[in-house]
C-alpha cells in the first residue's frame, strides 16, 4: 500500500491523494460485501443406500473475486429426504427436497431427490476398479500401461482396453495377484499399501476407499460387469469458474459423473486431477486448488473418457485498477475489455498511425507502406482513415496472396515424388490463389477439398489426396487441419487428456478407406475416385468400425461417396469445431497468438484464453458466410489489433489476453520480400521469374537458403509447428555477414541513385528510415548517423552501412 501511495503521490497533488486514499478506501468497503451466493451442484441426485454428494458454495463480490464460503453458510434441508454430513448430503429416504444456503443476506438453494433406498449396490468393475486403478497411475504409460507393462504386468494406457486389462488382472498368475480366498493377501492389494517392494511405491493406505473398493472386488469373486453395464455420458466440474484473490487462497471442486441410465455419481475421490499452470493454481489430489502467482489457469478432472476442466484467476490482494476508457469498437474489443477486467489487466494504448500503417501492411498484404504513402496516411486528419485503409488493403492483389500461401500451408501444397508432379501442383496452388481472389467462402473451398474426386489437373483440390495417401494419417490431417483437433493420441489408445477415444478415431478414418487412385492418360496426372469398398478395424476388437462424426452421429453413407458425407458435416454450420477453428487460425495470423494455442490443438485440457471471443469470432464467420474479408476486417478495426507493443507494469508478462500487441518477427516470405521492395533489388525464386514475391512459391519443396533459415515450412505436416518465426543465431549470422542483404543494398543503388540526384545524405537517411520503419529518424538517431557518415563529398558507402544497419535491426525485422 506504500508503494501505491508513493507512486500516487509522485503524480498527484496532497489534495488529490487525499481523495484518491478515501475513493479506495471506500471501493474497498465495498468490495468486501458479497453480492452473489451459489451452490454446487445445483441438483443433487442420490441413487443408492450408499450413495452420496459432497456440496460446495461459493460467494462472489462485487468485483468478481470469489471465496469458498463451504465452511462459511448456514446449511439447512426442508426434507427428511437426506441428511447433511458436513458438506456432504447423504440418503435417508426416497423423496425430494431442497438443500438451503443462506449468507448474511444472500441465499442459493440445491435441489437434492432421492430414490432407490433400499438398493446396495453391487462392486463394479467397470465402475469401480477401473477408476480406482487409473485414478492411483496404475495404468499411466510411467507404469503398467507402458506398451511392455512395468515388472511383468501389463495394463492398457489409461484403461481403453478393459476386457483385456480384466483377463491379465485374474488369469495371470493365479491366486498371486488376486486371491479370493485371501483377498488381503493379494498382490494387487499388497504392493498398492507398500506391504512388499513397489517400483510404482506406495499407493493408498488401508483406511481408504480405494483399498476398500478393490478388496470388495475380490472378495466378491471379481465380477465383470463389462457387458450391459451403464456408461459414463458426461462428467460436470463445479465451480466453472472462480476468481481467488491472494497467494494461498484455496477453493474446493466437486466432479460429478452422469450415466447413460439417467443416475449420477460424486467422483470427486475417484477423478484424476491437474492444473495447465501450477504455479498460478495447483489442484490436489482431493480437488481443492490452492492459488499462487498472480495469472490464469485451468484446472481440470479426468474420469472415464472424459476431461473437463474450471477456469481459475488469481489476483493480488488488494489490486488496484483502473480500467480502460477507450470505447470498444466493436464485440471483439467487448470481449477482450471484459476478459482484461477480470483479470485486473490494463491495456496499453493506441499505437501511432505510422506504427499502425506498417503492421497493417505487413500483416494484410506481406509488404511495408512506401515513404509516399506513410506520409499520405500520416497527414492525413480524417476521423476514419484507419477503417477506409483497411478496406484498401482488403481488396488488393497482394492479400489473395498471402492467404492463399496460408491456406497451401494447411493443405500441403507440394510436389511429391511419383504422386504430384509439378503442374498439378501448380494448379493446385492456382486454386485456392482463385478461390481467395473470387471470394469463394471458405466453408465452400474446404468442403470442396474434403470431397474432391476427379482429375488432379482438371480438378486441382484432389491433390489433397495424393499429397498423402496413408488413410490414418489422411483423417489426421482433415481433423488437425479444419477441425483444429489433434487425434493421433488416439490411435493407440483413449486421448489421456480429451474426450477422443479409439472408438472415434477408427470411426472417423473410416470415412477415407475408400479412396481410390490411378493414373490418367497422361502419366503425371492421377484420377481420384470413390471405389466404394473398404473398411477402418478397430485393432483391439479387429471389427469393421462404421463411419461416425467426431462426438457425433453415424450418418448414412450408403450409396453415397464417404468423402463427401463428412465434407458436409465438416464444414456445416452446425459444427462446433470447424468455424472457431478457422477463425482462430485468422486471429492469430494478425494478433500473433490465437485464443486457442496452438491454432491447430482444440482439446479440453488446452482452453481458449477467452473462450466468449472465441465464439465470438467463429459465429461471426458463419453470420458473415463465412467471408474471409469481413471477418478481417473486424480484427483489424478493433482496439485489440491497433494497440502499442509498448507493455505496461500490469500487462509486461501476458501475452495471452491481448492486453498489448505482439511483437512478431515476419514470415520468411515476408521477410525476403520487404527487403526486395526496399533495397529496390529483386530476387530470383525457385519456378518464378524475376521480380515475384517470395508467397508466390507455389511448392513446399521449393526454397532457398535465406527462406529456409528464417523458417519456411516444408509443408511435410499440416502441424502449425512448421511455420517457424522464433529468432536463431543462423539468422543473425546470414544478416549480418550473408550476401542477402549487402548484396541487394548495392544491387538496387538507391543511395547512390539518391546522392547523383541531389539529394543530401541527411534526405537519403530519411528515405531509408521510411521505408524501412515507415517513420524519420528522431533527433538523437539523426544526430549519430550523420556524424558517422561524416562530410564527405559524396558518402556512398557510408550511407550503404547504415542502410544495412537499419535492415539488420529488430526494428525492421520484426512487426510491431
Amino acid at each position: 500500500m506504500q508503494a501505491a501511495l508513493a507512486s500516487m503521490l509522485h503524480r498527484h497533488s496532497l489534495t488529490a491523494l487525499a481523495l484518491s486514499v478515501f475513493a479506495t478506501s471506500a471501493v474497498v468497503a465495498e468490495e468486501a460485501s458479497y453480492v452473489e451466493l451459489s451452490v454446487f451442484p445445483p441438483v443433487a441426485s442420490l441413487n443408492h443406500a450408499a450413495d452420496y454428494q459432497s456440496v460446495v458454495a461459493v460467494a462472489k463480490r462485487a468485483d468478481g473475486v470469489s471465496e469458498d464460503v463451504t465452511d462459511q453458510v448456514e446449511w439447512s434441508l426442508d426434507s427428511e429426504a437426506a441428511l447433511l454430513d458436513g458438506n456432504t448430503l447423504r440418503p435417508a429416504v426416497n423423496g425430494h427436497g431442497t438443500l438451503h444456503a443462506k449468507l448474511g443476506e444472500l441465499a442459493s438453494q440445491c435441489d437434492v431427490s432421492v430414490a432407490g433406498v433400499e438398493v446396495i449396490k453391487p462392486i463394479s468393475y467397470r465402475h469401480d476398479v477401473i477408476p480406482v486403478l487409473v485414478r492411483a497411475g496404475c495404468n499411466s504409460g510411467a507404469c503398467h500401461g507402458s506398451a511392455r507393462g512395468k515388472d511383468g504386468f501389463r495394463l492398457s494406457l489409461f484403461g481403453f482396453d478393459p476386457k483385456g486389462d480384466y483377463e491379465r488382472l485374474t488369469r495371470e498368475m493365479t491366486t498371486r495377484r488376486i486371491n479370493r480366498a485371501l483377498p488381503d493377501d493379494s498382490l494387487l492389494l499388497v504392493k498398492a499399501v507398500g506391504g512388499v517392494p513397489h517400483t510404482g511405491g506406495k499407493l493408498f493406505e488401508h483406511d481408504t476407499v480405494y483399498y476398500e473398493k478393490l478388496r470388495e472386488w475380490i472378495e466378491s469373486g471379481v465380477p465383470n460387469d463389462l457387458e450391459g453395464a451403464p456408461t459414463v455420458d458426461s462428467v460436470e466440474f463445479y465451480p466453472p469458474r472462480v476468481v481467488l484473490e491472494g497467494a494461498g487462497t484455496t477453493q474446493r471442486f466437486v466432479a460429478v459423473a452422469n450415466y447413460s441410465d439417467g443416475s449420477t455419481r460424486d467422483v470427486t475421490n475417484l477423478a484424476v486431477f491437474s492444473s495447465n499452470n501450477d504455479s498460478v493454481a495447483k489442484l490436489d489430489p482431493s480437488a481443492v486448488s490452492t492459488a499462487g502467482m498472480r495469472g490464469e489457469a485451468f484446472v481440470m478432472a479426468r474420469f472415464d473418457t472424459h476431461t473437463v476442466g474450471s477456469q481459475v484467476i488469481v489476483l493480488p490482494k488488494g489490486l488496484e485498477y483502473e480500467p480502460s476508457t477507450l470505447p470498444p469498437v466493436n464485440y471483439i474489443d467487448e470481449l477482450v475489455d471484459s476478459k482484461l477486467a477480470d483479470l485486473r489487466l490494463e491495456p496499453s494504448g493506441q499505437s501511432t498511425d505510422a506504427e499502425f500503417l506498417r503492421r497493417l501492411y505487413v500483416d494484410t498484404i506481406g509488404k511495408l507502406p512506401t515513404p509516399e504513402e506513410v506520409d499520405q496516411f500520416v497527414a492525413d486528419t480524417a476521423v476514419d482513415k484507419r477503417a477506409k485503409k483497411i478496406d484498401e488493403l482488403l481488396e488488393r492483389e497482394e492479400f489473395s496472396q498471402i492467404w492463399g500461401m496460408k491456406w497451401a500451408e494447411l493443405v500441403l501444397v507440394r510436389t511429391e515424388n511419383n504422386r504430384v508432379d509439378y503442374k498439378a501442383m501448380f494448379l493446385y496452388s492456382e486454386w485456392l490463389k482463385e478461390q481467395m481472389e473470387s471470394g469463394v467462402p471458405l466453408n465452400e473451398m474446404f468442403k470442396e477439398l474434403i470431397g474432391s474426386s476427379g482429375s488432379s489437373f482438371d480438378d486441382p483440390a484432389v491433390n489433397f489426396y495424393l499429397v498423402e495417401q496413408d488413410t490414418k494419417k489422411i483423417a489426421e490431417n482433415v481433423a488437425q487441419s479444419f477441425l483444429g483437433i489433434r487425434m493421433q493420441c488416439a490411435q493407440c489408445h483413449n486421448h489421456p487428456f480429451d474426450r477422443w477415444t479409439m472408438d472415434d478415431y477408427y470411426g472417423f478414418t473410416a470415412f477415407f478407406t475408400q479412396i481410390g487412385r490411378k493414373r490418367g492418360s497422361d502419366y503425371r496426372d492421377w484420377l481420384v475416385f470413390n471405389r466404394g469398398g473398404g473398411e477402418s478395424n478397430h485393432p483391439v476388437t479387429g471389427q469393421a468400425v462404421p463411419p461416425k462424426f467426431l462426438g457425433g452421429d453415424q450418418p448414412e453413407t450408403k450409396g453415397r461417396d464417404r468423402r463427401e458425407v463428412v465434407a458436409e458435416w465438416a464444414t456445416s454450420p452446425e459444427n462446433e469445431w470447424f468455424a472457431p477453428s478457422i477463425a482462430n487460425r485468422v486471429w492469430a495470423h494478425f494478433m500473433g497468438v490465437g485464443v486457442v494455442e496452438p491454432v491447430d490443438d482444440f482439446r479440453v485440457s488446452n482452453p481458449a484464453s477467452n473462450p466468449a471471443l472465441l465464439d465470438a469470432i467463429g459465429t461471426h464467420l458463419v453470420d458473415y458466410k463465412y467471408d474471409l474479408r469481413q471477418l478481417v476486417r473486424d480484427i483489424c478495426n478493433s482496439n485489440a489489433y491497433q494497440r502499442s507493443t509498448v507493455a505496461n507494469l500490469s500487462n509486461e508478462t501476458d501475452t495471452a489476453n491481448f492486453a498489448r500487441a505482439q511483437t512478431r518477427r515476419m514470415p520468411a516470405e515476408t521477410l525476403l520480400d520487404c527487403i526486395c521492395q526496399v533495397t529496390q533489388s529483386p530476387e530470383k525464386l525457385p519456378g518464378l521469374p524475376i521480380g515475384s514475391r517470395a508467397v508466390e512459391i507455389a511448392d513446399g519443396r521449393s526454397s532457398n537458403y535465406f527462406l529456409t533459415t528464417f523458417g519456411r515450412a516444408r509443408r511435410d505436416s499440416v502441424c502449425a509447428c512448421e511455420v517457424r518465426s522464433e529468432p536463431t543465431l543462423s539468422q543473425a549470422l546470414h544478416l549480418l555477414n550473408g550476401g542477402t542483404v549487402h548484396s541487394k543494398i548495392s544491387q538496387g543503388k538507391l543511395v547512390s541513385t539518391m546522392l547523383d540526384q541531389g539529394s543530401t545524405p541527411e534526405q537519403v537517411i530519411d528515405e531509408i528510415y521510411l521505408r524501412c520503419l515507415a517513420r524519420k529518424p528522431n533527433d538523437a538517431e539523426r544526430e549519430k548517423l550523420l556524424a558517422a557518415v561524416g562530410d564527405g563529398e559524396k558518402p556512398v558507402a557510408e550511407l550503404e552501412d547504415v542502410f544495412w544497419a537499419v535492415l539488420n535491426s529488430r526494428e525492421f525485422l520484426f512487426n510491431h
